[in-house]
């Protein structure tokens, strides 16, 4: 496997033809419950819960996309620019139970998983090679699911996905022109109008945003401005429970329009071990600010290829949040 860069989108793909080594198959048993006895590459656990032997816990995926060994080993090919796909690949387990989601799992339980979610990041980002750490979740089989277990994934990349460039350009630009965050803005204003507003939990809001890019698209958001979430999460963990409650109250309003979604954390690059001479992100702390996007996945008739080209959404923002606010949640 290797990364190649396309020149024109400037984005990384992951390619190659080897044979995956250890393929997932369908087993009569699951790996990640508390009570399995596979052979699991753990890497970090939070305290157990009412008698558990654990909460939640990172392991290696079993067949992971990057490989935590050697360099990049970045170079050119012509025109093009290629490297090794060195980095980590991992499976968050939410909990040792196989029935307990992030709709369905007490807040201490939904607490653990985001202060695992936290200090892996905080472990991953003392790795200068690594520039960003991704975490998300694919569920539904429409969405892309891979394991059966409660369960997100997380990848550390030796460079920054496209989309979340396109957040950090876009925020220091506007940080340049009136040196404030543009999400402190936006939030500021979506609570002032209360139009797309879904929810508030103590220091969490969440929102649909103005823009979606699918039917209730919804983002989760701290009010205090924070640019690193691992930083709310590792030194700050008893804020997480309003985030803990909010979350699952958000996805369970989310499931009675479809369970199928995509999930991912946004965060800070990797700042820790910054180039002096590039200057980049020089006002990262000031100019963007963490958040949550759920995508949920509808079955919708296909468009032309211009929808392709840009974003279509059928539900406005204000409709997705009054019809998410009038669903039957459990408190």
């Amino acid at each position: 496997m290797e990364l190649r860069k396309d020149p024109i989108t400037r984005s990384w793909v992951i390619t190659g033809d080897d044979v995956p080594e250890n393929v997932p198959r369908p087993e009569d048993f699951c790996r990640f419950c508390a009570v399995s006895t596979s052979p699991l590459q753990v890497i970090s656990t939070t305290p157990g819960l009412d008698g558990s032997p654990w909460a939640a816990r990172s392991v290696v995926h079993p067949n992971p996309l990057y490989r935590i060994e050697g360099e990049p080993a970045r170079r050119g090919d012509g025109l093009y620019d290629r490297m090794r796909s060195v980095g980590a690949h991992e499976v968050l387990v939410e909990n040792p139970r196989h029935d307990r989601h992030l709709w369905n799992a007490s807040e201490r339980e939904i607490e653990q998983f985001l202060l695992l979610a936290g200090q892996r990041i905080q472990d991953l980002k003392r790795d200068q090679r690594f520039k960003y750490v991704s975490i998300f979740k694919n569920h539904g089989v429409t969405a892309g699911q891979e394991f059966e277990h409660p369960n997100s994934q997380l990848t550390a990349t030796t460079f920054v996905p496209r989309r979340v460039l396109y957040e950090l350009r876009a925020g220091r630009d506007y940080f340049d022109q009136k040196e404030r965050c543009v999400f402190c803005d936006i939030l500021s204003q979506e609570e002032r109008q209360n139009q797309r507003v879904l929810e508030t939990r103590g220091d969490y809001v969440a929102l649909c945003p103005y823009a979606p890019r699918v039917p209730y698209e919804t983002w989760l958001l701290p009010r205090p401005h924070e640019a690193a979430f691992e930083r709310s999460a590792v030194a700050r963990p008893g804020v997480m429970a309003d985030l803990a409650v909010l979350l699952r109250r958000t996805l369970q309003r989310i499931r009675t329009v479809t369970e199928d979604f995509h999930l991912v954390l946004h965060t800070s690059p990797n700042s820790l071990h910054r180039s002096e001479s590039l200057g980049y992100w020089k006002t990262i702390d000031e100019d963007y600010h963490w958040h949550i996007e759920i995508m949920p996945v509808l079955a919708s008739k296909n468009k032309s290829y211009t929808f392709k080209e840009v974003y279509y959404s059928p539900v406005t923002s204000e409709t997705a949040v009054e019809r998410l606010k009038q669903a039957r949640i459990e408190p």
